[in-house]
């Protein structure tokens, strides 16, 4: 495990879900959840329709190009908030008693909410980068379905400016169902990501999976005190052991952001097991307690371009041992203590896209396609507390080119690993190309080539390679390594079919190709390459908190040995197509 100022900052990404300028996050959907969410019971202080904020504007005359507005030094004026319910009553397809019913007890958004997250305010130079920006910001939020903001007049040197968001119904029951790679995984619980229209999120979720049954309460607050400092508590009693997760951290949440700083704490004990041929033969209790603070800095945005530095300190101590009532032989790993220092470094270019009908349905998706380039360096050494002398590194690489209106390709790719006298330990590098060709408004076809080389990597960490994993047609985790490629093909199609306005529709026919190498440390017979074709359906919902994916995939394994099931039923959802 690899702990930096970037790796810090992958991890914040991950389990803070921070601003778009880095990345975008699943959910419940069927008509019948509707039904059941407004049978929960109402939301108290609900407001029934869209609020506007501000003075009425009625526009005169054409607002300028956003070029002319900045020549010009035109400065904001007025900012405008147009929060809008649900379900559009003025659509008579919308204007149903369902769905009345659903806008008067939802609590919209806010004003604070949106207020918080936007890089203007009144009396600031006009800069049309900085409403795409917001635009980005405040799309990512769970409670927003999508967001617009437009500059709606201009006279004698002041622009007035609208931002129009359309919230979700954010109280879902979540009763959910799902089976990957002949696995199954059950939960019950309930959610709120909008908690009052405050933009806090409360979840309280019992889960059942191959691994542990868990009982889990989770709180997020994404601007803390209307601050940019992220608040993020998990809380997990599990089948074999606890999870508690605190982290406070305020992100580089802009490209002109000049600082950011904080940290978190983790203690998790669990059982781990080792598989081969997608069946458990091993297993051993992993405990481990990471402490981590950080601080970055930068200059902000100069010619199109960031740089961010940042250094911190890490305490990541992982100890082994055979699992509590154990029902399978133990393998153990290493016990391992890492105390280290960091600094990392990380230049970005200013280049996104918005584009849609590519890895959602009918919804506003927002692309990193320029060059991202990070990494860092840590020292661990006995003198801190660790139990070796370690140099550790990791570094990222993320490049865009083309057009996702036409033909693009996305790369992605890193390294990570110890030195430890003199050798490489735990060392892996990994690479992911997607490439998007656009036929039509409706087609789009997919290509994804991904693979990672290991060396001497740590028993807890390996090279796994199933139906969960992308290799559809195939069990759980069915081959295991220290290296693996995956190559997959996809035809997408997006319709207009709109059941009860709660979710659209799509498919797609797929093909998979993958295989690992190295050897797996309890033993399995290696089957070379494995391949798999078949269809699915995808289903995005369009008016609760989230932008994940249902997929339901029938996919036939080409290859494998004879107790593999001859078509593999895939239930789940994702965070894209």
């Amino acid at each position: 495990m690899v702990a930096s100022a970037t790796a810090a900052v992958n991890f914040k990404n991950l389990a803070m879900r921070h601003r778009v300028t880095d990345n975008i996050r699943l959910g419940r959907h069927s008509s019948i959840l509707l039904l059941l969410l407004i049978a929960w019971g109402p939301q108290s202080g609900a407001q029934q329709a869209p609020t506007l904020e501000g003075r009425e504007v009625m526009v005169a005359a054409p607002v300028p190009k956003d070029g002319d507005l900045e020549a010009a030094d035109a400065v904001i004026g007025n900012i405008v908030l147009e929060k809008r319910n649900i379900f559009d009553l003025s659509d008579p397809k919308e204007n149903k008693w369902l769905y009345r019913w659903a806008n008067r007890l939802h609590i919209i958004t806010r004003d604070r909410v949106i207020r918080n997250q936007l890089l203007f305010e009144d009396g600031d130079a006009y800069s049309g980068r900085l409403l795409e920006e917001t635009e980005r910001i405040v799309r990512s939020n769970r409670f927003i379905y999508d967001a617009r903001i437009e500059p709606i007049r201009y006279e004698n040197g002041v622009v007035d400016v609208k931002v129009t968001t359309q919230d979700v119904w954010s109280l879902t029951p979540d009763v959910s169902f799902s089976r990957s790679g002949g696995e199954n995984r059950t939960a019950l619980g309930i959610e709120e990501t909008n908690l009052l229209g405050r933009g806090q999120l409360l979840r309280l979720k019992w889960i059942d999976n191959v691994d542990r049954t868990s009982t889990q309460f989770d709180f997020e607050d994404r601007n803390l005190g209307s601050s940019w400092v992220s608040m993020f508590l998990r809380l997990a009693d599990n089948s074999d052991g606890e999870t508690q997760l605190l982290s406070i951290v305020r992100p580089f949440h802009a490209l002109d952001a000049r600082w950011s700083g904080g940290g978190w704490v983790s203690f998790d004990d669990r059982r781990t097991a080792l598989y081969r041929l997608g069946d458990e033969t091993a297993e051993y209790r992993h405990e481990r307690d990471y402490v981590t603070g950080f601080g970055g800095w930068s200059a902000g945005l100069r010619d199109g371009w960031v740089r961010r530095w940042s250094a911190g300190y890490v305490f990541d101590d992982n100890r082994f041992s055979e699992a509590v009532d154990p029902t399978l032989p133990a393998v153990i790993p290493e016990d391992r203590k890492l105390v280290y220092p960091f600094l990392g470094l990380e230049v970005l270019q200013d280049e996104f896209s918005t584009t849609s009908n590519t890895n959602q349905i009918g919804r506003t998706e927002d692309f990193y396609m320029g060059t991202r380039l990070s990494a860092s360096v840590g020292w661990a050494d006995e003198s801190f507390g660790a139990d070796r002398d370690a140099l550790i590194v990791s570094a990222a690489l993320n490049l865009g080119f083309g057009s996702l209106e036409k033909t693009a390709l996305l790369l992605t790719a890193a390294t990570s690993g110890r030195r430890e006298g003199g050798n490489s330990k735990n060392a892996i590098t990994s690479i992911r190309a997607g490439f998007y060709h656009r036929q039509s408004e409706k087609r789009l076809f997919f290509m994804k080539l991904s693979g990672a080389v290991g060396h001497d990597l740590d028993l807890d960490n390996p090279v796994q390679l199933g139906g969960k994993s992308g290799l559809r047609g195939y069990p759980l985790r069915y081959q295991t390594g220290d290296s693996k490629m995956l190559f997959s093909i996809e035809q997408r199609y997006f319709t207009d079919w709109y059941p009860w306005r709660l979710f659209r529709v799509g498919g797609a026919i797929f093909a998979d190709v993958g295989r690992t190498w190295g050897e797996n440390p309890i033993g399995e017979r290696n089957y070379g390459w494995l391949k798999d074709v078949g269809f699915g359906f995808r289903f995005a919902p369009t008016r609760f908190s989230t932008n994940k994916v249902a997929h339901l995939d029938f996919a036939f394994p080409l290859d494998g040995d004879p107790s593999i099931d001859s078509v593999q039923i895939l239930l789940e959802a994702k965070r894209s197509f």
